[in-house]
């Protein structure tokens, strides 16, 4: 049953929590209270451990509850955790905030896809998703501008707007439908589910490189873009505010993402995925040798728009291939496999970045040639 009611709610959930105003200060935000660049890595790596712990646990409890009800809770645990980041003064604090992040990770891992998936026609899911993430995409933008114009060094402030927007997408989400299969959400989930969701997982184990693949691509931009590249522009002798502008720039070339379906129709799946995976390689090697400021910000946006177009791409290639009615724990155990490898990333970006930028620009180029080696491996294991 499609449910396009559903699907603007997401839409405006998707806008209401991209509006993180803090985002073009989010490194400087917290070294202002003394938290170090490993120790932001460090605890990145700890949600992220936590969100593998509890991403199966999630998948389970979606399936059972129904995905409506999952949505609240997420929706709810959200709101909380930027209350804790607007009274964080440490790392202790910091944590906390992220651990119940975790949760929260864990829970919407999958879940807001399956939403979407089973709330539109097949053949418009991967317009629906380039939407749903463009949205984000713009709320980002309107908070940059927010803190560029208004708000700039006042971080607390940019942390309370954050909060207030994250309550909205929260009272949204009481306003869902349920579009899981109530006789399967209210039964009871008994062991043979599970394993048949692990079976189906193994019986595509080649799978698992496409996913090694998104996970190293998508890690490296997560870590470059939200946080070393406030540290590269610094560097290059740009303030706060230039900085905020930037920002803006680089989230307005996000929307891009909306052409990800023509592109996919124009150029095909794969040769458009190798493009992206390249395009990744090319702009950290730039960010390697340099801290021009124009070359620096050229590589943040090429990386922004190559994340932008994958994104919706790889959500539909992942739904593809599931043939199981308990979608959110399959999508589940993909995301534990990912989480693995970011954890393991992030580490290793934070202490080099400590040591020195250009070392973590380093490792995202090497980051980024595992990507494309691990895709053109799956591509031989399709053929």
């Amino acid at each position: 049953m499609y449910s396009k009611k559903n699907i603007r709610i997401m839409y405006a959930m998707s806008l209401l929590q991209g509006m993180v105003f803090y985002g073009p200060i989010a490194t400087l935000y917290r070294q202002s209270v003394g938290v170090t660049v490993f120790q932001i890595t460090f605890i990145e790596s700890v949600s992220l451990a936590l969100a593998i712990l509890l991403e199966i646990p999630w998948g389970v409890v979606a399936d059972k509850i129904g995905y409506k009800k999952s949505m609240i809770i997420c929706s709810l645990l959200y709101f909380i955790s930027k209350i804790v980041f607007y009274g964080a003064n440490g790392f202790t604090a910091f944590l906390i905030e992220r651990i119940i992040l975790s949760v929260v990770i864990a829970g919407l891992s999958g879940l807001d896809s399956s939403i979407l998936y089973l709330s539109a026609p097949p053949q418009q899911s991967q317009k629906v998703f380039s939407i749903y993430n463009n949205l984000g995409t713009t709320g980002l933008i309107f908070a940059a501008g927010v803190y560029s114009i208004f708000i700039r060094d006042h971080y607390r402030e940019a942390a309370f707007l954050t909060m207030m927007s994250y309550a909205i997408a929260f009272f949204l989400s009481l306003g869902l439908d349920e579009v899981k299969d109530q006789d399967k959400s209210n039964s009871s989930f008994l062991l043979n589910d599970f394993r048949d969701c692990f079976q189906e997982f193994l019986k595509h184990k080649a799978f698992l490189l496409f996913l090694i693949a998104i996970a190293l691509f998508n890690e490296t931009h997560q870590t470059i873009t939200t946080f070393l590249n406030q540290l590269q522009f610094i560097a290059g002798g740009l303030n706060n505010q230039q900085i905020g502008y930037i920002y803006i720039v680089t989230t307005l070339c996000g929307l891009l993402g909306l052409f990800s379906t023509y592109l996919t129709n124009k150029l095909g799946e794969r040769r458009l995925i190798v493009i992206l995976l390249i395009s990744m390689f090319i702009a950290c090697s730039a960010l390697t040798i340099t801290y021009i400021p124009i070359i620096s910000i050229i590589a943040i946006v090429g990386m922004r728009i190559s994340f932008s177009l994958l994104q919706p791409l790889q959500m539909k290639i992942q739904n593809q291939q599931i043939e199981t009615t308990n979608r959110a724990t399959l999508l589940s155990l993909n995301a534990v496999m990912m989480d693995s490898v970011a954890i393991i990333t992030n580490l290793i970006f934070g202490r080099l970045a400590d040591f020195h930028l250009s070392y973590a620009m380093m490792l995202g180029v090497i980051f980024s040639f595992l990507s494309i080696i691990c895709y053109t491996l799956w591509l031989r294991y399709q053929k």
